[in-house]
């Protein structure tokens, strides 16, 4: 007798052995036991997870003849094992559409679906496997009689690509009853593996049951398959080196091994650790699918050192932590996002030789310490003053470790622009400094108030005088502008921000609205005595919405910008 490949042995044949899809099984038992079936189906979802399986369970429940109150086929009568099998049946026909897809063909199925059962109790049930390789006019000759069957006829679509139906043949969704089918759980495939053992009477190891899973992403076919092939290798029992011989899976302690690399930053291990993978016979492409999977749960026990993966034994749990605890959450993020990216631009699917890409992408995760290096001085910059600035230079001369190279006084020049008035972002100095610079500081950080039309008011503005009591008067065009900008909102928002530019704990601002004609406003210079350029953009500006009031209008109640 041929051997019989477990993924046909060991196929379920009733509602309750299905793994996974409850939610399509349970529905059409209770169909099956209320007689409330319906005429048409469309089974979609990934390979393997039990399209056409449910498909045939229907047709025997349908057709049993000892088939239990609760809709179950018995699934041991000569009706139930021809079906099972996929054998010809005179009232259950499956049929390839990838090779039947003609309109021919479709034509042929209507006439015979005309025929009435063999029998009076009985149901005749078409499954079409691959449904969205049949044509659109395959479809259109499928149309009526999806619409109006004939008596006790079912029709049963089962496709991996639902979208493509709807694209082709859109009414037909309309005419079936559709069932989306979900991937199978790691800990099921596990579960599943291990009574097909126990079925066959060879005894496994855990992690080894765990790596096939993993190797099945969600499929129980394939992970079955995958366990046909490692049997041919050891009969007696299924090891962890036996799974890594013959499906080229890289071990666990790999992973650890390079996350402890990189942790230790051992830039130049790099190299021979990959040329080990490549010694051992390992594909770099399955290789790198780990690896994400690996930094993915790195990640997960660092946010949450609780979490226990179910397909985890305690020691590989416990080694799999302390690699989180060495990492920053930010670090696995970045390297987790480096390791995306590897996929997401395709150039690892166009390249015949991944070696470079990975070995790069290695690298790269084992000189992530400059990139955090970086984000401390950006943090160390931006937070209050030190009280002795000498005792902050060597901190911030850690800069350019990350950049690559920096003249010698380059960090204590950012740490003193940190201070400076007008740079954005940034902390302001304790001491207060005069009204006027903390104006133009605030204007050229560019913070929006109010309408976005309202920036340019601000540009026009010219400062009058300070006063004594921590007062400044401003004096800007008349009009729309004038009236936005002594808005309360608007007026307190202005106040708070230039208190903040200016170090002081208050300011209070006076707008006066100036007259378009006379010409006679003085504007503080500027202390330096230069014109700059962004002074003379103002200057430009402000003559602008000056000589032009209607461009003035239009931006203030259309909310517009003025770019220059």
């Amino acid at each position: 007798m041929s051997y019989l490949a477990l993924a046909r042995k060991y196929r379920p044949r009733s509602f309750a052995e299905v793994t996974t899809q409850e939610h399509v099984s349970e529905t059409l038992r209770r169909a099956v036991a209320g007689d409330r079936v319906g005429h048409a189906y469309l089974f979609c979802g990934p390979r393997g997870v039990g399209k056409t399986t449910l498909a045939r369970i229907l047709a025997m429940a349908l057709n049993c003849p000892r088939r239990t109150p609760e809709g179950e086929p018995c699934g041991e009568c000569a009706d139930c094992t021809r079906i099972w099998a996929g054998h010809t049946s005179l009232d259950v026909v499956e049929i390839d559409a990838a090779s039947n897809r003609g309109v021919d063909d479709a034509r042929e199925l209507r006439e015979r679906a005309m025929y009435a059962p063999s029998e009076e109790k009985r149901y005749k049930v078409y499954i079409l496997d691959e449904a969205h390789m049949l044509t659109r006019e395959a479809w259109n000759a499928l149309l009526k009689i999806l619409e109006e069957p004939p008596p006790r006829v079912i029709f049963v679509f089962a496709t991996t690509e639902a979208r493509k139906i709807q694209q082709t043949a859109s009414p037909i969704l309309s005419r079936c009853q559709r069932f989306d089918f979900r991937r199978i759980g790691t800990v099921d495939i596990v579960n599943r593996l291990g009574d097909v053992l126990g079925g066959e009477g060879i005894s496994s190891d855990p992690e080894a049951l765990r790596a096939i899973a993993r190797k099945a992403n969600g499929g129980m076919r394939d992970g079955l398959s995958l366990l046909d092939q490692v049997l041919a290798l050891s009969d007696e029992k299924v090891t962890v080196d036996s799974v890594v011989r013959v499906l080229g899976v890289v071990a666990d302690e790999r992973y650890l091994e390079l996350f402890d690399l990189v942790s230790e930053r051992n830039h130049g291990a790099v190299f021979d650790f990959v040329e080990g993978l490549i010694d051992e016979g390992h594909d770099l492409v399955e290789f790198y699918h780990g690896l994400a999977e690996k930094l993915r749960l790195l990640l997960r026990m660092s946010l949450d050192p609780g979490f226990a993966a179910a397909s985890m034994t305690s020691e590989l749990r416990e080694a799999f932590a302390r690699r989180a605890a060495a990492f920053a959450p930010g670090d696995l993020v970045r390297m987790l996002a480096m390791s995306s990216g590897l996929e997401s631009d395709g150039s690892l699917r166009r390249t015949g030789r991944p070696r470079v890409l990975v070995e790069m992408l290695l690298l790269r995760m084992s000189y992530l310490d400059r990139t955090v290096e970086l984000e401390e001085i950006i943090r160390a910059l931006g937070g209050a003053p030190p009280a002795d600035p000498a005792s902050q230079r060597p901190e911030s001369a850690a800069a350019p470790a990350a950049g690559g190279s920096a003249s010698p006084g380059s960090a204590s020049e950012s740490a003193d622009a940190s201070s400076a008035p007008g740079v954005r972002g940034s902390r302001v100095s304790p001491t207060p400094g005069p009204l006027p610079d903390a104006w133009r500081a605030l204007v050229a950080s560019g913070k929006r108030f109010g309408p976005g039309g309202l920036r340019v008011a601000l540009q026009a503005a010219t400062v009058v005088e300070e006063t004594g009591d921590g007062r400044l008067v401003l004096e800007i065009p008349g009009g729309p502008f004038a009236e936005a900008l002594q808005s309360a909102p608007v007026h307190r928002e202005l106040e708070e921000a230039l208190a903040l530019h200016s170090g002081r704990d208050s300011v209070k601002i006076s707008i006066r609205a100036a007259d378009r004609d006379s010409g006679t406003t003085t504007r503080v210079p500027d202390p330096s005595g230069r014109i700059s350029e962004g002074s003379a953009r103002e200057t430009r500006l402000r003559e602008l919405v000056r000589q032009a009031p209607y461009l003035e209008r239009a931006v203030a109640e259309l909310d517009l910008e003025l770019m220059d």
